[in-house]
């Protein structure tokens, strides 16, 4: 049987790890080939490691594996010329794109009287005008192949507010407003446009010693494991989980890729366990 997605080709931004990679499997797995890019080096603003180019060189061992084939370049969103070149050169190779996962972004902390001006501005480049810069690169080719799907990476945090991440909320928002202009514009080439807005999601992104910081000031750096955690996440939720897993983020992006969702444009699905129930 063939794959959802068989012979079409995905452009995946943050491929290095964590969703990100999750994403570039999962289409691989439903029959996509790859056009992967990632930063692979650190932001300072950032407080936790962040993915190193032994990490894009895994993903693409892991699509290889699958039988599919993978461009992957070292690129930063931030970059509009390098990220444009970077799949300017995939769809060279690989002769067409029909997908686009805008997944990468970052994470920090600090109330908005506290975070400084880098803070504010690394999150907004890379969170927000990355993803403009995704959707900006990705328009000619998908008009090009005669339609196509987009997929914004938001968060419950584009969907409500949060404290201790003011800029991270405001660039989430920021996301949903790109996703529904980018739908209204792009309907007449037949291209979709929606967004997924994870809660928690079990990537390093939140399972590093900073965030434990965030959530259990009470505690010592000793006690912060990632076991005790888990309750004081899980109270974000309804159903009775912490997180989620990056596959069940893959799983929504798979379908808002395929010909399953074919009339879907304009949507914020939310993969959030009910947090946006509270």
């Amino acid at each position: 049987m063939p794959g959802r997605v068989e012979g079409k080709v995905a452009f995946v931004t943050g491929a290095a790890r964590g969703q990100g990679r999750s994403h570039a499997l999962r289409l691989a797995q439903e029959g996509a080939d790859i056009i992967a890019v990632d930063l692979t080096g650190q932001i300072d603003t950032v407080p936790y490691a962040m993915s190193t180019p032994a990490d894009l060189d895994e993903t693409v061992r892991q699509v290889e594996a699958l039988d599919r084939r993978i461009v992957a370049t070292q690129a930063d969103v931030r970059d509009f010329d390098a990220l444009k070149g970077a799949l300017d050169a995939g769809v060279a190779q690989l002769g067409k794109l029909d997908i686009v996962s805008a997944n990468a972004g970052i994470f920090s902390f600090g109330t908005l009287d506290e975070l400084t001006e880098e803070q504010w501005s690394d999150m907004l480049a890379v969170n927000l005008t990355g993803v403009w810069h995704t959707v900006k690169a990705a328009i000619p080719h998908l008009k090009a192949n005669g339609g196509g799907s987009m997929i914004l990476t938001s968060s419950t945090a584009g969907l409500l507010a949060i404290p201790n991440i003011g800029h991270y909320v405001a660039a989430k928002h920021g996301v949903v407003g790109v996703m529904k202009t980018a739908a209204l514009e792009l309907a007449p080439f037949n291209i979709r446009v929606n967004s997924v807005h994870p809660t928690s999601v079990n990537t390093d992104m939140i399972q590093n010693s900073a965030t434990y910081e965030l959530f259990a000031p009470d505690l010592t750096p000793e006690q912060r494991t990632k076991e005790a955690l888990a309750p004081r996440f899980q109270t974000l939720n309804v159903l009775p989980i912490p997180w989620v897993e990056p596959v069940d983020i893959s799983n929504a992006v798979l379908w808002l890729a395929s010909d399953e969702s074919r009339y879907v444009t304009g949507l914020e699905v939310r993969v959030d366990a009910g947090q946006l129930l509270k």
